[in-house]
């Protein structure tokens, strides 16, 4: 019987671009993760829901729903639960300053580490000026974004079955193709300097897809990444000190612990 470890404590969580409702969405992935952690602070950084998705073709697994309520459960025994909505799920910047099940709705909210660094939390798409000023563009691309996810699912069924670890097919291109890797050095340079004109010590966002902790002019630009490709999470540790996790591995880990646990189980039968 595979015993369940002690959870991770932290002070805060930031996830973002979750987007349940989507088929690429790794939700067993989160909700693994949000068991196995103990936090004062959870934010949700924006399209944790993909209206577009479910608009254009429903899709809404068990799973999906246990998201929800693992998150509803943080914010019902103690954690507090801030949502900043992202342009996938604008629909809930409507409900900006109502509290929902114990979860707040903000527009864009400023956390103090234990340590006293001031970070403004925001989606970071008001940045995106593809999705600002042209919208059907913005869908077309979401549409590309999906195709190399389902192309993605195809390799990595591949590259499982030779023993080889999860990889991302949309990252790699990102990260080579110069057009993409200028969008987001832009999109981090405006998000630092939006944190500077504010006053504060860094910026928390998502929205890229795109995993980063670093500084940018004397300004702590963090981007807390995706749960479509990376499965990762921005923590803030007891101490005030900041980390990027990449969960993935850890939750291959456990898939294969419980898959050895049930063929021993049925071999002892």
């Amino acid at each position: 019987m595979i015993k369940n470890k002690a959870p991770i404590k932290v002070r805060s969580v930031w996830i973002s671009d979750v987007h349940l409702g989507f088929r690429g969405c790794q939700a067993e992935a989160l909700l693994h993760f949000l068991h196995s952690v103990e936090t004062d602070y959870l934010f949700l950084v924006g399209d944790i829901v993909d209206f577009w998705s479910i608009k254009k073709s429903p899709y809404w697994p068990q799973h999906h729903t246990n998201v929800i309520r693992s998150i509803l459960g943080k914010a019902k025994h103690g954690t507090k639960v801030i949502y900043v909505p992202g342009n996938h799920d604008e629909a809930l910047r409507d409900c900006i300053g109502h509290v929902f099940g114990n979860v707040e709705i903000h527009q864009d909210y400023v956390h103090t580490t234990t340590d006293g660094k001031k970070l403004l939390v925001m989606h970071g798409d008001e940045f995106d000026m593809i999705v600002k000023n042209s919208r059907w563009l913005a869908k077309l691309g979401n549409i590309a974004y999906d195709t190399l996810l389902d192309m993605n699912h195809y390799i990595n069924r591949l590259r499982k079955f030779f023993g080889y670890s999860y990889w991302s097919l949309a990252a790699y291109l990102k990260l080579k193709v110069k057009n993409a890797v200028s969008y987001i050095s832009s999109f981090e340079d405006a998000l630092a300097h939006l944190a500077k004109d504010r006053g504060v010590d860094g910026v928390v966002c998502g929205h890229i897809h795109h995993a980063e902790l670093r500084e940018i002019n004397s300004v702590l630009y963090c981007n807390d990444g995706d749960w479509v490709e990376s499965c990762s999470t921005l923590l803030e540790h007891l101490d005030g000190s900041l980390e990027l996790v990449f969960w993935a591995e850890r939750f291959e880990q456990h898939k294969n612990l419980v898959h050895a646990e049930l063929l021993a189980s049925k071999r002892a039968a």
